[in-house]
């Protein structure tokens, strides 16, 4: 039969494999090989990425109509053990296929994150149904021949004939030698032979590359890094001519890797996701869905459903069923009722959340109303694959919602999603210039003129205005290296929050692993490698302004009685929107930055799809793509609202003729430039992935050929595709886009109507958004709002409103302010309080507070209420010993006193307090640094201070 080969090191066996999953795949075809297989260590990490690329490479030869050969991807993996033992492993079945991946979670979990205890009883307990490969003594075993032998007896006694052994070349001038004794050794245990290249690149221009990653690996230069390096280029890909000519006199080890893959029928195609069952609750999910549907709309609108309301949930209730995509509703409810129950402020985005049926399942409150969102868009039986909802929880409390889904699901059915993380040019630039020897100052400067994720060189002009020879073959060789680096995968971390849930056993479908941080297990496989195997993730995702949010309503209900959530807000207020239009926005969710506080007196938003548009349009989609400017003009009255079509019109009429979010583009795509729903996903999908591939401008020629085609001009389809570019980087489509402008309402009605609150609330959310504490006090001192100090009598841990004395609310500062202050110290402090302490030592004595504690509250002035100045109280806070007197001093001796002498201290200055105040607290309620200067600046000043007299 055809070779085949068996054992491709990718560079997901980190810092080991030169080359991508995906240019092994695209290697394979060139050969015209029938299938390949990914071999990474202890790992099935990158062969999500092969398969892939294998279908792509299908889907354009189905478009053109050519005949060729696919390679068919053979899942695997290179099994190694804890003392050395390794082998290939390929499942022949579905079956065997999840015992690999539980022997792999086993081994995983009994580590560190990254690490593999595999065992090699593990396996013989788990490995039925895997075709084995094993390594010769001679390239890989530690303990010799002996214990080599006996552990491959022990295989060929459980697995019987899908044991082989691997043989492969060392480009050594030995080969012959070597195959002989490997075939006289496997003949003598029974065993039948099989060739490889056991390539680590899939070119040998990749050579360098690869010793470079040894260094890395191994905290080497390039100059000492001797017999670690390659020896050769060999180790690389190779056809059947060229494997036959290796391999002259075993001839039938080259042919019997084909046999081996004719017997491995898995495909990735077989892992078929089920949703978990838990939640239909002895129901049916679509009824469950259905009857939770219809109670949450009378719930939504208590004075009646609207008929448009009703028939919109009727249409998306009808493709769920159809789809079959009521468990996923029922999940993402789940989690969001889980949230409720704990209090736990959470709302809803992403491409299916703003619909009828999550605004009536309490997922979003976000009114469907809003926008112009099609459900089809997000839900397509075109596309058959699931809807994506990222719910947002309080940022202090996600973790709440995480433990309860390990709780809810088990550990061996959820997981978090990975994350790769890839070389970027800076990563690249510092990592690859010290494995190549260069010197710190050399890699700093270098590193300093790359932006973002880099890649494609520098110019040899740049180079020289650093002084650098661009000709110097050390350096010009390493920027090469770096350029080949970039989206190297470098090491695999956790998604921010992308769950995935099963019905079944998730470590059966893909090994699940231990996370750095405690508590938490990942799968191996990232958020687009399961998109592209069609398994369902949720998202769980944790938002700083959902904390501020919450804490502002508890206050508000405490103080005045009044409950709210976000749906209950007074909507459409004109005060509201009011401030908005004079840019008082600090403090306000996604408005408060330099360049939308610039934006709104000139967009004067006077609805909540005015906000819609704020939050999407100040971002580098609609800015890259000259969107931003054509639009203001438009709202402004100052050009005129015009069309390219009437069928665009309907596309882009809520935002003026201008396209500004990704489903607009989307959507141009299909009607401006005649793409198919199938060309418009590929581009959707590219949009995700363009951090890391790049390939959204493989689109350009086709969109711009079909633009003009249809009659539409060129500047706009040019300035249309330079949008769609954009969102390669931060697209926010219009879905995204109305969930955060409700939070931006929100916060901003808070803001409006109870300015104090609302700070307080900010303050006790810290750290999140723009602006520092002390920024966040004046703005609230400036409307109106009466903050008082820190006072070891008055304050608890967290900022709060008391009354002002004048039948409203001031705001008392709350230890957390302290730079150096703990919140059990605090607690300790408010719990011992009483009806107050009267000095220092009192604290101490009552609270048990450590006198380098007391420090710190004196250096913040917590004692000024007791009649100490800051000076004064850390004086006697000084005083403290921090442990009771020895017995012979406990009480005076005859005719001596032990009392301490008063001692007067002199006065800080206002300017001294100001400093101490943002030393200590980060912010001050005294004057404004400013203030003090500004006599020094004020023109006709003397600065010579006269003497007195």
């Amino acid at each position: 039969m055809a070779f085949v080969e068996l054992c491709n090191t990718s560079n997901f066996t980190f810092l080991g494999g030169g080359s991508h999953a995906e240019e092994y795949a695209r290697q394979a075809f060139e050969f015209a090989m029938p299938a390949m297989a990914v071999t990474d260590v202890n790992s099935v990490a990158g062969i999500v990425r092969a398969h892939v690329e294998l279908r792509e490479i299908a889907r354009k030869l189905r478009e053109t109509g050519e005949q060729a050969i696919v390679p068919r991807l053979l899942p695997a993996t290179r099994l190694e053990t804890v003392d050395g033992f390794s082998m290939v492993a390929l499942p022949r079945d579905r079956t065997a296929w999840g015992r690999l991946c539980q022997m792999l979670t086993q081994a995983k979990q009994r580590a560190g994150k990254g690490e593999c205890l595999l065992q090699f009883e593990d396996i013989l307990e788990q490995g039925e149904g895997l075709e084995f490969l094993l390594l010769p003594v001679s390239t890989i075993y530690p303990r010799g021949a002996q214990g080599w032998q006996a552990r491959a007896q022990q295989l060929i006694r459980r697995f019987g004939t899908a044991v082989s052994v691997l043989m492969a070349p060392c480009y050594d001038g030995q080969d012959s030698v070597r195959f002989n004794a490997v075939a006289k050794q496997a003949r003598w245990l029974g065993l039948q032979t099989v060739a490889s290249a056991t390539p680590v690149m899939h070119r040998g221009s990749r050579r360098r590359l690869s010793d470079v990653l040894t260094c890395i690996r191994e905290s080497l230069r390039i100059d000492d890094i001797g017999d670690k390096a390659l020896s050769n280029a060999e180790r690389h890909m190779r056809d059947e001519a060229a494997m036959l000519r290796l391999f002259e006199g075993h001839e039938d080890a080259v042919h019997r890797s084909g046999e081996i893959a004719d017997r491995c029928r898995f495909s990735l195609d077989e892992l078929k996701y089920e949703y978990p069952s838990e939640i239909s609750v002895g129901e049916a999910p679509q009824a469950r869905l259905e009857r939770l549907s219809r109670e949450g709309l009378k719930w939504r609108y208590p004075e009646g459903v609207p008929e448009r309301v009703s028939r919109m949930l009727t249409h998306e209730l009808t493709l769920i069923g159809k789809l079959g995509y009521a468990p996923y509703f029922l999940t993402v409810h789940d989690l969001v009722d889980f949230a409720r129950s704990r209090n736990i402020l959470c709302q809803g985005r992403g491409s299916a959340a703003n619909s009828v049926a999550c605004f009536a399942l309490g997922v979003t409150s976000v009114s469907p109303e809003v926008g112009t969102m099609v459900f089809e868009r997000f839900v397509s039986e075109a596309r058959d694959e699931p809807p994506d909802i990222d719910v947002d929880f309080e940022h202090e409390r996600r973790e709440e919602v995480i433990q309860y889904i390990y709780e809810r699901y088990g550990r061996h059915r959820a997981g978090l999603c990975a994350t790769v993380v890839h070389y970027r040019g800076k990563r690249a630039i510092r990592e690859v210039g010290r494995a190549m020897g260069l010197s710190g100052d050399t890699i700093s400067a270098l590193s300093s003129q790359l932006w973002g994720w880099g890649g494609g060189g520098l110019p040899e002009q740049q180079l020289r205005e650093l002084g650098l020879d661009p000709n110097e073959p050390r350096l010009k060789q390493t920027l090469d290296l770096v350029d080949q680096i970039i989206g190297f995968p470098r090491h695999l971390s956790q998604h921010v929050g992308g769950f995935v849930i099963t019905e079944g056993a998730l470590d059966a479908l893909v090994p699940i692993e231990n996370a750095a941080m405690e508590g938490r297990t990942v799968i191996c496989w990232d958020k687009d490698d399961i998109d592209a195997l069609g398994i369902l993730k949720v998202d769980v995702l944790s938002l700083g302004m959902l904390t501020c949010i919450r804490k502002a309503f508890d206050l508000i209900e405490n103080h005045h009685g009044t409950e709210y959530t976000l749906a209950s807000l007074p909507p459409e207020d004109p005060k509201v929107y009011d401030m908005l239009c004079e840019a008082d926005s600090l403090g306000v969710f996604q408005v408060e930055s330099r360049a939308q506080m610039n934006f709104l007196p000139r967009m004067r938003p006077r609805t909540f799809y005015d906000l819609v548009i704020e939050v999407a349009i100040i971002r580098p989609g609609p800015i890259q793509g000259d969107m931003v400017h054509p639009f203001i003009r438009r709202r402004q009255g100052l050009e005129e609202v015009s069309f390219p079509s009437d069928a665009l019109g309907e596309v882009l009429g809520k935002t003026l003729g201008v396209p500004l979010f990704q489903e607009q583009a989307m959507q141009i795509a299909i009607i401006g430039a005649g793409f198919t729903p199938e060309q418009a996903d590929r581009l959707r999908r590219s949009l995700a992935t363009f951090k890391k591939h790049g390939n959204v401008s493989e689109f350009r020629d086709l969109f711009l050929s079909g633009m003009a085609k249809n009659g539409y001009d060129e500047d706009f389809a040019a300035r249309c595709f330079g949008q769609i570019e954009g969102f390669g980087s931060y697209g926010f489509p219009e879905s995204h886009a109305a969930s955060f402008a409700l939070l931006v309402y929100a916060s901003a009605w808070l803001k409006c109507h109870h300015p104090g609150i609302f700070a307080c609330a900010l303050l006790n959310s810290q750290p999140m958004g723009f602006y520092a504490p002390a920024q966040i006090v004046r703005d609230a001192r400036e409307h109106g709002v009466i903050v008082r100090p820190i006072c070891i009598n008055a304050s608890y841990w967290d900022n709060v409103m008391e009354p002002d004395g004048r039948g409203g609310l001031a705001l008392r500062l709350g230890f957390r302010q302290i730079r150096k202050m703990r919140e059990e110290e605090a607690t300790w402090i408010c719990s011992a309080r009483g009806n107050g302490y009267t000095e220092v030592e009192d604290v101490w004595r009552r609270a048990g507070t450590p006198p380098h504690v007391l420090e710190v509250l004196a250096e913040a002035d917590a004692f000024a209420a007791l009649g100490d100045n800051r000076r004064e109280a850390l004086w006697h806070a000084k005083a403290v010993k921090g442990a009771a007197p020895l017995p012979l001093f406990a009480q005076e001796l005859d005719g001596e006193g032990l009392e301490e002498l008063p001692v007067t201290l002199p006065e800080m200055s206002e300017g001294e307090n100001v400093v101490e105040d943002y030393v200590s607290m980060r912010l001050t309620l005294r004057a404004h640094p400013m203030a003090l200067l500004r006599p020094l600046l004020t023109p006709g000043f003397d600065p010579v201070e006269k003497p007195q007299k």
